[in-house]
């Protein structure tokens, strides 16, 4: 048997896709004129995209809820528009209901385009028992598109408690929580 050193193959690969996704992640190299080429060697990778992107600390830490960041919310018996610019938003909340009445009761968080709503998430109840509490948390991320909004529309025994921030723009571009870095 003829033990045969490994020889390195190196292709170039022709895809416009990759080009401009490393000259956005990396935009000083930006212009460099060389073609991307993929090699069968292995290479140890190190990933630098959270600072490619402009961001150093991890998603979780990024969308953290923070002072200066959020915009509270207290939404009952009325409709409340809680976000209306593109971007990316986490909604933080907390929905409570006592029904004194035993009428029917809804709490709605719904998008709009200006020409039609969605409803996105709800609780409604047809009808409560008398003295009857129900309680839901959420923690949910959005997506507005221009001219679109994010409301909650609480009936009169439904009360959403909360606040949201944008957490990225319409672009992609993350948005650190107000005060980051110190």
């Amino acid at each position: 048997m003829v033990n045969r050193p490994s020889v390195p193959e190196i292709i170039t690969v022709n895809s416009e896709g990759l080009q401009t996704q490393i000259r956005d992640l990396l935009p000083s190299q930006n212009g460099f004129g060389s073609e991307l080429q993929a090699s069968n060697v292995i290479t140890p990778i190190i990933d630098l995209t959270r600072a490619a992107e402009g961001s150093i600390v991890g998603e979780n830490l990024q969308s953290a809820i923070a002072f200066g960041s959020q915009t509270a919310f207290d939404v009952r018996n009325t409709t409340t528009v809680i976000a209306n610019s593109t971007g990316f938003f986490r909604m933080i909340c907390g929905i409570a209901s006592f029904s004194r009445s035993g009428a029917a009761e809804s709490a709605l968080l719904q998008m709009s385009d200006g020409f039609s709503t969605k409803t996105v998430w709800g609780m409604d109840f047809s009808t409560f028992l008398v003295n009857q509490t129900h309680t839901e948390k959420l923690d949910l991320t959005f997506f507005l598109a221009a001219g679109q909004d994010l409301s909650w529309t609480c009936t009169n025994a439904m009360q959403c408690v909360g606040s949201i921030r944008q957490i990225a723009t319409g672009d992609g571009t993350l948005v650190n929580p107000n005060g980051f870095p110190l």
